[in-house]
C-alpha cells in the first residue's frame, strides 16, 4: 500500500478585512429570543446570510428509539432548529453515547453541512470534538460526532462565578492554539461560544461544532480568522468578568450597560488579571481603540497565540491545607465506668494513682533494662569510634572527589543543560520526503507549529512502507547528549523513536549512523534517555511506529497513521 496525504478544505484567510464592530457581532447572539423554535446549544443565532424568507424543509419526523443506520439509536433531542434537530443517542455497535445532527436530504444546507462535516474529521485534532460519520441515507443526512459526558460547558462552569487567572489563562492559551491549527488547515468555526466550549474532567479544553455548526444554521463569514479571534476575546472576556461583552444578555450572561460601550474587563470587576484583561480587549477591539494601551490588536488566532506566548505565565494558585482539628483530652476516667454521673455542682473523687510496682519481679525488670541499655550504649560507641578510624585515612581522596572549586560538594553528580538546536533537515531512507519545509517548526518555540508525517494505511509500525521518517539535527558543535524531549500531537497507539549520532546533515544512509538510544510512548510526550555515551555534532530523530490518527468518514475507515512533532528539546 502507499502513502496518502490528508486533505483540507481551504479557506481564504481574509485577515486584512475589516473588523467586525461588536454590534455586528451581536446581531446574531440574541437570536433565540426571537426565535420560537428550541436551540439548547447556546444563542439561536439565524445565519449571516439568511436575507428575507427562506422557506426550509420540513423536519424528518423522528422521535426517542428511532435508529439511524441501524445503529444510531436516538434518546434525548437537545436542539431544534431551522429545520434541523440535535440528538443524544446511543451507538448499539461500539456502546458509547454520541451526538447526532440530522436533517432532511433535501434541506438548502445539506450539501454544506456533509462537506463542513466530512472536512472536520480529516482534521483529526483532539482539542476538538471529533466528527466520527457523515452520511446521506434514506432521504436524511445526518452528522454523529463524539459525545462528552465528563465534560462542562463554560457557560455553565460560569454560572458559579468567574474563572481564576490560571484556568482563564489556559481556557484562552488551548482554545486559541487549536482554532490556529484549524484555520492552518482551512478551517473556521464562526459560531465559538461559551456553550461550545467544554472543559472535560482532566482539565482539558475542548472545542465541538468545528464548522459543522455554522453550516447548520448558513452562517458564513468573508473575515473568517477575525470572526473566530473576536470570538475567542469575548470567551476570554465572560470568562474574567462573568459578564458577556456586548449590550444584549446571552449565554445565561448579563450583557453590559447599555449606550456605554465596550470597556475594559479590569474596569468591569476589582482585581481581574491586567494582562489577560488587555488580551481580551486586543482580541475584541480592531479599530485602534487599544491605542491607549499601546498594544496592537489580534485579528487572528495565530496573533492572538503568539500574543499569549509573550506573556508572563500564570501559574496555578498555591494549594490551600486545613489544619486538624485541635487535640481534646477526653474526660473519662479510669474506674467510673458503670457508676452513677455526678450531679452538677457535685465533687467528683479523683482516684490515685496506683502504686509503683514493688514485687521482686518488677525490680529484676528494671535491672535487666537498665544493663541491656548500658550493653547498648557501650557497642555503640565502639562501632562509631572504629568507623571513624577506617574514615581517616580516606578523607583527603575523599575531599578531592566531591568538593568542587566554590567548595560545593555535588561535583560527579550529573548536570543537565540545555543544548540548542542550530538547524535540522529531513533524512529521507526511502520514498518521498514527509514535510520538509516544516523541520523549523520543530525547534521554532512555539508548540502549535509542528512537522508532521504522511498518513500511512497500516501501524503503528510503519516498516511496510518505509524503515523510518525522521530529522536530522545540527547541535552546532560535538556534544555530550544526555535526553531528548519531543512534543508530539497524536496519543492511542504507541509511537516509536530512535536516536541516532549522524556524522553530517545529510548522512549517507541509516547503517552510516550510531544508534545511540530509543524510546516508546502512548502519550503526547516521548522523552528518550541516551545509552551510549558519546560525543556528536549531528542526531538523528527517527519515528519508526505512529498511531492511529483518528476516523475519515468519507472512506468509512481509519484516517490513517501519523504523527506530528511541535517541539525537539536536547539536554547534555
Amino acid at each position: 500500500m502507499a502513502e496518502r496525504s490528508t486533505a483540507a478544505v481551504d479557506v481564504a484567510d481574509n485577515s486584512g478585512e475589516q473588523p467586525l464592530t461588536a454590534k455586528a457581532d451581536q446581531s446574531t447572539a440574541d437570536g433565540v429570543a426571537k426565535n420560537p423554535e428550541r436551540d439548547t446549544d447556546g444563542d439561536g443565532a439565524q445565519g449571516s446570510d439568511a436575507k428575507g424568507s427562506l422557506k426550509q424543509a420540513s423536519p424528518p419526523e423522528l422521535h426517542s428509539g428511532h435508529k439511524l443506520a441501524r445503529r444510531y439509536r436516538l434518546e434525548e433531542c437537545v436542539t431544534r432548529l431551522d429545520g434541523f434537530s440535535s440528538w443524544r443517542a446511543v451507538d448499539e455497535k461500539l456502546r458509547r453515547a454520541v451526538g447526532v445532527h440530522v436533517l432532511p436530504a433535501d434541506h438548502t444546507r445539506a450539501r454544506s453541512v456533509l462537506a463542513a462535516a466530512r472536512s472536520s474529521a480529516l482534521l483529526g485534532d483532539p482539542r476538538f470534538v471529533q466528527v466520527l460519520d457523515a452520511v446521506e441515507e434514506n432521504d436524511l443526512v445526518y452528522v454523529v460526532h463524539e459525545w462528552l459526558p465528563d465534560a462542562t460547558e463554560l457557560s455553565t462552569l460560569l454560572t458559579a462565578g468567574p474563572l481564576e487567572p490560571h484556568d482563564a489563562y489556559q481556557m484562552v492559551s488551548q482554545v486559541a492554539s487549536a482554532m490556529a491549527a484549524a484555520h492552518r488547515e482551512g478551517l473556521a468555526h464562526l459560531r465559538l461560544n461559551p456553550n461550545a466550549v467544554l472543559r472535560t474532567s482532566t482539565g482539558q479544553w475542548r472545542i465541538r461544532g468545528l464548522a459543522v455548526n455554522a453550516a447548520l444554521r448558513g452562517i458564513s463569514s468573508d473575515t473568517p480568522q477575525r470572526t473566530d479571534t473576536e470570538a475567542i476575546g469575548a470567551l476570554l472576556y465572560a470568562a474574567l468578568t462573568q459578564r458577556w461583552p456586548y449590550e444584549n444578555d446571552a449565554y445565561g450572561l448579563s450583557g453590559l450597560p447599555k449606550d456605554v460601550g465596550l470597556i475594559a474587563p479590569d474596569q468591569v470587576r476589582a482585581g481581574i488579571h491586567r494582562g489577560l484583561s488587555e488580551l481580551a480587549m486586543r482580541a475584541l477591539v480592531n479599530d485602534g481603540a487599544t491605542a491607549s494601551r499601546h498594544e496592537a490588536a489580534c485579528t487572528t488566532p495565530e496573533e492572538l497565540v503568539k500574543a499569549i506566548s509573550e506573556m508572563p505565565r500564570i501559574r496555578p494558585p498555591e494549594p490551600t491545607f486545613t489544619a486538624p482539628p485541635e487535640y481534646q483530652r477526653t474526660t473519662y476516667q479510669q474506674g467510673t465506668y458503670g457508676r452513677p454521673a455526678v450531679h452538677p455542682g457535685a465533687t467528683q473523687p479523683i482516684a490515685p494513682p496506683p502504686p509503683p510496682l514493688q514485687s521482686r519481679t518488677g525490680k529484676a525488670l528494671k535491672w535487666a533494662v537498665s544493663a541491656l541499655l548500658i550493653a547498648a550504649l557501650g557497642l555503640g560507641s565502639w562501632q562509631l569510634a572504629d568507623a571513624l578510624m577506617d574514615q581517616g585515612g580516606k578523607s583527603n581522596d575523599t575531599n578531592k572527589s566531591q568538593t568542587t572549586d566554590d567548595g560545593d560538594k555535588t561535583a560527579g553528580r550529573p548536570q543537565t543543560t540545555p543544548i540548542k538546536i542550530q538547524g535540522g533537515q529531513e533524512f529521507v531512507a526511502k520514498g518521498d520526503a514527509q514535510s520538509a519545509g516544516d523541520v523549523a517548526k520543530t525547534y521554532d518555540g512555539n508548540p502549535s507549529t509542528y512537522w508532521k508525517t504522511k498518513s500511512f494505511n497500516e501501524g503503528p509500525s510503519i516498516a511496510p512502507y518505509k524503515p523510518g521518517v525522521g530529522i536530522v539535527y545540527d547541535l552546532g558543535s560535538a556534544t555530550q547528549l544526555g535526553t531528548a524531549t519531543l512534543d508530539l500531537r497524536y496519543g492511542g497507539d504507541h509511537t516509536t523513536v530512535e536516536l541516532y549520532a549522524a556524522d553530517s546533515l545529510n548522512p549517507a544512509s541509516l547503517d552510516s549512523m550510531t544508534r545511540i538510544g530509543s524510546a516508546t510512548t502512548t502519550g503526547t510526550t516521548a522523552t528518550v534517555k541516551v545509552a551510549k555515551q558519546l560525543k556528536t555534532r549531528y542526531v538523528l530523530v527517527w519515528l519508526t511506529a505512529v498511531p492511529n490518527s483518528g476516523y475519515d468518514s468519507q472512506l468509512y475507515a481509519s484516517a490513517g497513521y501519523k504523527q506530528a512533532i511541535g517541539e525537539v528539546k536536547f539536554t547534555g
